[in-house]
């Protein structure tokens, strides 16, 4: 090739080269004037959509307090995990770093995130301890992001678990009182329009779309320093006699309020890892034969006949009565009783006669005024009304059974509120969980008259403080107590089991100017130890005196 065709295929290169870069830099700079000058407002719309979010500001839920505004559930601010699917790369490596500090494994991670990759929010593990949440922060993956909860602690723990209840991992009541006032107690989740970054990180707050407000609070009527003494006593005759179960109530007799709820077995509401039978509130949810503590409305449906008075002579002699084909039977021959001898010993053969000497209807009336076979008005969720069996005719059988204490069914509360109508000179006030919730004495009713209600609270009181009453394990130093022992046999598929027992007591003190009333029922105990005067109502004496100087109760007992 010449030397002047070279130089001319080397000048056509060079202007060729200078002219294609020439007409890149024109088309770049064409570019940047139309995505600034044309485009500006589009871009800016694409760039926002992509780090806009509408998020959620959860509500504090209402704190749960006893009478004495002392906590019983608050909620703490927690973060949780949740993952984009959508912008986080799905790789083994990344899920393997993420389960090794939050605790899970890597192939339970992979699998969820792949099963919801469509989805643009999925859940990986809620209510993260501070630490874990501090170390999720610092990894930095893409689609990860932490999100402000709030998780309901519970200071009591066992104590009041029952009572109290507890919320599921959304902040919504399951059980107990939680359940009860759901809506009253639950915030209102608020929606923010924000800016974040690549890193999910809030910018800033573009709109406030709705408001958060927190929940209300809820004051109990429950005494926490009552509360935890009446649990202790109880869980000590569990333990010692090796029970299946047990209940107490306290119960202020002016104005209805629950002082006190117990049960055992109990749980701790702050590790649910497991669910049990011990969730259930058993002062409410269980009914059971209540024995011989029936034997008070017994006598005092025939005091209200006015054909009998506390020193009407009952001959029970020889210590057995026929009925029908059928024996009623005491534990000796007592011979002949005053009918408050009756109600000091107890005897089957005694109430069997005056139930029976009255109409049927006379007795169930009596047993229906002071509340049994219908849910107190505690308004607790899963409450039992009991069971209470009205005969036309009345077998007389079924009606002797049922004066002391079988054929019908109560719960611990309802035993409460019944023996509060005879502490509170024959009105019945309804029963609330609430702390002042009974501003006046409007819905309460005079079920019984004052007189009746009277003679047998010092009736009760006999049994107590007598030296033949059968409840004297259930005084209480500096007090007069007025009560009464239950003993019943376990029913079975086949009939009554022949050696397991319920041992209840329910007392009133002081009984000079009764206060407050304590039901305690321990369920099949274990060993020779079974009567109620001998497994409950030492641990009734155990919670009436605690609870009477924790309330400053002036004594009325001079030793």
């Amino acid at each position: 090739m010449k030397m002047s065709h070279k130089i001319r295929f080397y000048r056509w290169r060079y202007g060729f080269i200078t002219v294609v870069f020439f007409l890149i830099v024109l088309a770049l700079f064409v570019r940047m004037v139309n995505l600034t000058l044309w485009q500006k407002s589009f871009l800016q719309k694409q760039g926002e959509s992509r780090s806009k979010r509408i998020i959620s500001i959860s509500g504090l839920r209402g704190m749960i307090q006893d009478r004495n505004n002392f906590p019983l559930a608050i909620s703490s601010p927690v973060d949780s995990l949740w993952i984009n699917p959508q912008e986080f790369p799905l790789t083994h490596e990344n899920t393997a770093i993420l389960a090794q500090k939050i605790g899970m494994s890597s192939e339970e991670i992979y699998k969820h995130v792949k099963l919801y990759k469509k989805k643009s929010f999925v859940y990986i593990k809620r209510e993260l301890n501070p630490s874990v949440a501090q170390a999720v922060a610092t990894l930095n993956i893409p689609g990860v992001y932490l999100q402000q909860e709030y998780k309901r602690f519970y200071p009591d723990g066992e104590v009041t678990s029952q009572l109290v209840g507890y919320t599921n991992i959304d902040g919504n009541g399951q059980e107990g009182m939680e359940l009860t006032y759901n809506q009253w107690l639950a915030g209102q989740e608020g929606k923010q329009l924000v800016v974040e970054d690549l890193k999910g990180n809030v910018v800033s707050v573009l709109q406030q779309i709705s408001e958060q407000k927190p929940g209300n609070n809820l004051t109990l009527s429950i005494d926490r320093r009552i509360q935890f003494l009446a649990y202790q006593a109880l869980k000590e005759a569990v333990v010692h006699y090796q029970a299946k179960s047990g209940s107490a109530v306290v119960l202020d007799i002016e104005t209805g309020e629950v002082l006190a709820m117990v049960n055992q077995p109990s749980f701790n509401p702050n590790d649910r890892s497991t669910y049990s039978e011990s969730y259930r509130n058993r002062a409410v949810t269980d009914t059971f034969e209540p024995g011989s503590t029936m034997k008070a409305f017994s006598i005092m449906s025939a005091l209200d006949s006015n054909q009998y008075t506390p020193d009407t002579v009952i001959e029970t002699a020889p210590g057995w009565y026929k009925v029908g084909r059928n024996w009623v039977r005491d534990e000796l021959n007592y011979k002949e009783l005053t009918v408050t001898g009756v109600l000091q010993k107890s005897s089957n053969v005694g109430v069997t006669k005056m139930t029976l000497s009255l109409p049927g209807d006379q007795f169930w009336g009596m047993l229906q005024r002071v509340g049994f076979g219908e849910p107190t008005s505690s308004g607790f969720p899963g409450e039992q009304g009991g069971y209470l069996i009205h005969q036309s005719p009345w077998n007389p059988f079924a009606l002797a059974t049922l004066a002391f204490g079988y054929g019908i069914s109560v719960t611990t509360l309802q035993l409460a509120q019944a023996y509060s109508v005879i502490g509170n000179h024959g009105t019945k006030v309804p029963i609330t969980l609430l702390k002042g919730a009974q501003k006046s004495n409007e819905k309460s009713e005079q079920v019984i008259s004052p007189k009746v209600a009277d003679e047998m609270l010092t009736m009760l009181e006999a049994v107590i403080g007598g030296d033949e009453g059968t409840g004297g394990q259930a005084r209480v130093q500096g007090y007069r107590v007025a009560g009464k022992t239950g003993t019943a046999r376990i029913a079975g598929p086949g009939g009554y089991y022949k050696h397991r027992y319920r041992g209840s007591f329910v007392g009133i003190a002081p009984a000079s100017h009764p206060k407050l009333v304590v039901a305690v029922v321990v369920i099949d105990p274990q060993g020779s130890a079974y009567y109620g005067g001998l497994i409950a109502a030492p641990a009734f004496s155990k919670i009436m005196g605690g609870a009477l100087r924790i309330l400053d109760v002036p004594p009325d007992r001079v030793i």
